[in-house]
């Protein structure tokens, strides 16, 4: 019996990482391939930024945006800085004469509350949701925006790119971030994504203003409007063309930290899966629910898979060789899995460089995703998940950066008024 629920385990591990995505690209090929070609005319755009408590980059991301090759007199820029108490808003306002508009309030209620009531002061027909602490390529504005001229399309969401030179978790990082790419590919080629990654999405202001059910300010903003549009018949695409470059998290701890908040609101969506779910298309369906509400539980499997091998060995069935993991087969898988979780281990306290360093890593990262996964589990199960967020520190380009606020005179020494 101890041999069928570790196959059972096994198998849901499987599917997950792998099964998934190799059904998703043989359904993907019975389509036909699909390309956007530029639009005739760009349509305006809102370039709408999240910020807060951003002083140490806001700075540099608006010089960004501002030499993006999007034309100027279809381009807004305006960020919206709700609850910061930093030099934030008083950065923003010093581009005001360059066409920058700030929306701001003391009041903290979330990111995508900030994104809402930014929204009555947006001019653009389509609004580009990006974070602060992330920079455009020159084109992205205008790659993103292409997929546009199908009306069918109501949210476009690009590529997220991690800075090379972070050291194995940002190798690691860059990896799962390539391995998600091609997932989102294929599902635009069978028709729609099953999510956006919310430092650059675009959506059609129309959707938008459509209301949100009440549930959605529990949830991650992107994950919120991404479903919000498919809920309401439109197709979300993936525009690979359209690269955002972002460092990775300070450390190990902080990017457990990112995940469990992000798993902990997908849970908040499992439970209101009646209100939040496409269910006119059962295919979009099945695909959320490979996606998005089973990677999540991937660590239960690991766990259960972990306790059924035990008990085989404690246990040993008599026959059945492998399928029932009778011995020799029930030594074998547990050495396996001793000795994935030893690479785990091994590789989360390894500084090496080149390509051994990345992977002893790949375990590692593997292992920190998913015990960030029970994290999150865990505060959905006591109620301690919420939709503000603390903000997650960043790799070296925020203290460079610092100097430039320097510059303008806002921030009168390295460290003051940071979070």
């Amino acid at each position: 019996m101890s041999g069928r629920w570790f196959w059972f385990f096994a198998a849901m591990v499987g599917y997950v990482y792998a099964g998934y995505p190799a059904l998703l690209t043989v359904l993907a090929r019975l389509r036909p391939a699909q390309s956007f070609a530029p639009p005739d005319e760009l349509p305006t755009v809102t370039l709408l930024i999240a910020a807060y408590n951003e002083q140490n980059v806001i700075a540099s991301k608006l010089e960004n945006s501002l030499a993006l090759d999007y034309p100027h007199d279809k381009l807004q820029i305006l960020v919206a800085a709700d609850g910061s108490d930093d030099a934030t808003p008083a950065i923003v306002a010093r581009f005001a004469d360059r066409g920058v508009a700030l929306s701001y309030r003391p009041e903290r209620a979330g990111k995508l509350a900030a994104i809402m009531r930014a929204l009555s002061q947006a001019r653009g027909e389509i609004i580009a949701l990006s974070d602060a602490n992330n920079l455009y390529e020159t084109g992205a504005l205008r790659a993103l925006v292409a997929p546009f001229v199908d009306p069918c399309v109501g949210a476009v969401t690009g590529a997220k790119v991690i800075a090379k030179g972070d050291g194995a978790l940002g190798d690691s990082e860059g990896l799962y971030w390539k391995y998600e790419s091609y997932i989102k590919r294929q599902e635009t080629r069978l028709g729609s994504c099953t999510g956006a990654v919310g430092e650059i999405m675009a959506v059609r202001r129309s959707l938008l203003e459509q209301p949100l059910p009440p549930v959605a300010r529990l949830m991650a903003d992107d994950l919120a409007i991404a479903m919000h549009v498919l809920k309401q018949g439109y197709r979300v695409v993936y525009a690979p063309d359209a690269r955002s470059i972002e460092r990775v998290s300070a450390s190990a701890h902080d990017e457990q930290e990112r995940r469990a908040r992000i798993v902990a609101q997908r849970f908040v969506m499992m439970r209101y899966s009646r209100t939040m779910l496409p269910l006119a298309n059962p295919l979009l369906v099945w695909q959320i629910v490979s996606h998005k509400y089973l990677r999540p539980l991937v660590p239960l499997a690991m766990i259960g898979a972990l306790i059924a091998n035990l008990a085989a060995v404690i246990r040993p069935a008599s026959q059945g060789g492998l399928a029932r993991l009778a011995p020799p087969f029930n030594w074998i898988m547990l050495a396996l899995q001793a000795a994935f979780y030893a690479l785990a281990w091994a590789g989360g306290r390894s500084e090496r460089r080149g390509v051994l360093g990345r992977l002893l890593y790949i375990p590692a990262f593997l292992v920190n995703g998913n015990r960030a996964a029970l994290i999150g589990l865990h505060r959905f199960l006591t109620g301690r998940h919420a939709a503000l967020w603390n903000r997650v520190q960043r790799r070296e380009r925020e203290s460079s950066v610092a100097e430039q606020d320097v510059a303008y005179g806002l921030v009168a020494k390295e460290g003051e008024n940071r979070q």
